[in-house]
């Protein structure tokens, strides 16, 4: 039977603010997906849900319509619980690296469908694919022996094209109209393809703060809830962990430079705010999976260590395989004696970018040397010509660009600043 449904009534009912039925966004997505919706108005209906926004039945039928485009993955031969994670992403953010193996060691199997960077955020396949040999292309079989072989249990790898196509489509035109910046659409991006994904469970840290993709706490704060009643509503276990994105997390910002320094908390030693964000999401993890572990025992007995083993190897990686290094080095100094009271995560990210780590365009290359180590933090007492900041590029010309971005990122006084919690607080269904 043909639909009623027609692309322009679509776009003409949300312009004038009214509430899509579940019939019209069913449609329209489908439509869309199959390519008889034509970009220029798919980008029409983005525009006008940009600034109309949608309500929250008209956000449930807009994801369910997302993953009703493809395919949703059956874990249920895993033989133990699922959970995943997702990070709306920052500067220094390999949290994903340290926890899937940590969380496996625990007895819980972790999907961890990942992504690449774009502009000042890194992304989690950038950063591995420094490890000589690692491949992020795993098929649904291969994932899914991944995930129930004992010894692993844990995979991270590119989505396949199957899951939420949709999206896939939507993502690419959103970056390209101006319509990223919409609530509603952010979630049903994130959330259709988590839950296409097959997993029991989910928890989401929400970024706050210079260096995060929403840095107002409110907009934070409305997304994580948004998210949180979308996975609910789909049968997801789902919780989000505000966290703290004003300055990059632990002492490395790259992709190799990040490797190193997870294998650092791996092997017991780090910087102690990666592994405290590190361990609240792996605890708030678990406990949505049902099992009564200490991931902190894990970290220290070196589990961890042996699930992040496995789990490289099983992807083509050599775990033991030396990472590649910078050709060149420039440092930023203290420019007078004092307590770092701010150390900018935007700019940081920024020259990382300017550095050549991270990409304008999604099939820009990037550099697995490129990046910045943090010699010195928020609430540490330098002097003056001490080193902060040492980037690091294979192209010394990008120096000057990335000191341009750090302009104005650190800045030092005379006394201690107060101390901003990791954790901002803990969204759940209740």
């Amino acid at each position: 039977m043909t639909s009623t449904v027609n692309a322009l009534d679509v776009i003409r009912a949300k312009r004038s603010g009214d509430v899509l039925t579940d019939e019209q966004i069913r449609w329209f997505i489908a439509a869309y997906t199959d390519g008889v919706v034509p970009d220029e108005q798919a980008a029409a209906l983005l525009m006008a849900i940009f600034f109309q926004g949608l309500g929250p039945d008209e956000l449930a039928a807009w994801t369910t319509a997302m993953l009703a485009s493809g395919d949703r993955l059956d874990l249920s031969s895993v033989g133990r619980p699922t959970v995943d994670k997702h990070s709306t992403g920052g500067v220094g953010d390999k949290v994903s690296l340290i926890l899937c193996p940590l969380v496996a060691a625990c007895g819980v199997a972790v999907p961890q469908l990942s992504g690449r960077g774009l502009g000042h955020t890194g992304g989690t396949l950038d950063k591995l694919e420094a490890i000589p040999g690692w491949r992020a292309d795993v098929s649904n079989e291969r994932m899914i022996e991944m995930l129930a072989d004992p010894d692993i249990g844990a995979v991270i790898a590119a989505a396949g094209a199957g899951l939420a196509p949709a999206d896939r489509r939507l993502y690419a035109l959103r970056d390209i109209t101006g319509t990223v910046e919409s609530i509603p659409l952010i979630a049903s991006s994130i959330m259709s393809k988590k839950i296409a994904e097959g997993t029991e469970a989910l928890v989401l840290d929400v970024k706050i703060g210079s260096g995060a993709f929403l840095p107002e706490y409110v907009w934070a704060r409305r997304l994580a809830r948004t998210m949180v009643g979308l996975g609910e509503a789909e049968g997801v276990r789902t919780a989000a962990l505000l966290t703290e994105m004003d300055q990059p997390l632990g002492r490395a910002a790259g992709n190799a430079v990040e490797v190193t320094e997870s294998v650092e908390v791996l092997a017991g030693g780090g910087p102690q705010d990666l592994i405290d964000v590190t361990l609240a999401l792996a605890e708030k993890m678990l406990e949505l999976a049902g099992v009564d572990e200490d991931p902190a025992v894990a970290l220290r007995d070196g589990r961890a260590m042996d699930r992040w083993r496995a789990l490289i190897s099983a992807q083509g990686g050599d775990p033991d395989a030396p990472l590649p290094t910078a050709r060149a080095q420039d440092t930023v100094v203290a420019e007078s004696d004092g307590v770092i009271g701010r150390l900018d995560a935007l700019a940081v990210g920024q020259a990382v970018w300017r550095l050549g780590a991270g990409r304008a365009r999604k099939e820009d290359a990037v550099s697995a040397t490129a990046g910045v180590l943090c010699h010195a933090k928020v609430g540490d007492t330098v002097r003056k010509g001490a080193p902060v900041l040492e980037l690091h590029t294979d192209e010394p010309e990008r120096f000057a660009d990335a000191r341009v971005a750090l302009e104005g990122a650190i800045e030092i006084g005379p006394t201690p600043v107060p101390e901003r919690p990791l954790i901002l607080e803990t969204i759940t269904s209740g």
